[in-house]
């Protein structure tokens, strides 16, 4: 069974990063029904992402490590992913997440933040410790995505797109 995992580099927890985050993975479940999502909330963890010695970092490591699909999101803070998120990222190797796909997700108040945060700085990011990014990236504006229906709509047609690279992507379960 394929797994997708839903990061989420908010640091406040229930942010509308998760909320889009989660959208965004059910929709590309879809394409492959008998996927798993597996949320994980950076904002549990907390400061504890900075401690080398942290099980439970350890664990939420292994689990992104472990999909077949991992989506990252993040708000723009500053023009770019939270520092949060960038401690997290810090923790793996740079082949860690080889074999792994992954969708960078921007959610940006300002239009000229969206793009850039998530092309040139989310997906350098993830490729540099070994993620690949083959279903491109996903940058909305907050604003577009505050209304349930609009974020749904947006999701959809994302991912909808996307659906015949998907299903090939998910086919077949896990790595």
């Amino acid at each position: 069974m394929p797994t997708i995992v839903v990061l989420s580099g908010n640091p406040r927890p229930s942010s509308t990063t998760s909320a889009v985050a989660r959208s965004l993975a059910e929709a590309i479940a879809r394409s492959a029904p008998s996927a798993d999502i597996d949320t994980l909330e950076l904002s549990d963890l907390g400061s504890r992402v900075l401690d080398p010695a942290a099980s439970d970092v350890a664990a939420a490591r292994d689990r992104v490590a472990a999909a077949d699909l991992v989506i990252v999101g993040s708000p723009v803070y500053k023009g770019s992913y939270t520092g949060l998120l960038k401690a997290f990222i810090d923790g793996y190797g740079p082949r860690s997440l080889a074999g792994v796909a992954a969708v960078p997700l921007i959610v940006a108040g300002s239009p000229a933040h969206a793009g850039i945060a998530a092309h040139i700085h989310l997906r350098p990011l993830l490729h540099e410790v070994g993620a690949e990014t083959p279903l491109g990236v996903f940058a909305v504006l907050d604003g577009d995505v505050a209304d349930v229906d609009d974020r749904a709509r947006l999701v959809g047609e994302w991912a909808a797109q996307r659906a015949p690279l998907t299903a090939a992507l998910l086919a077949g379960g896990a790595r």
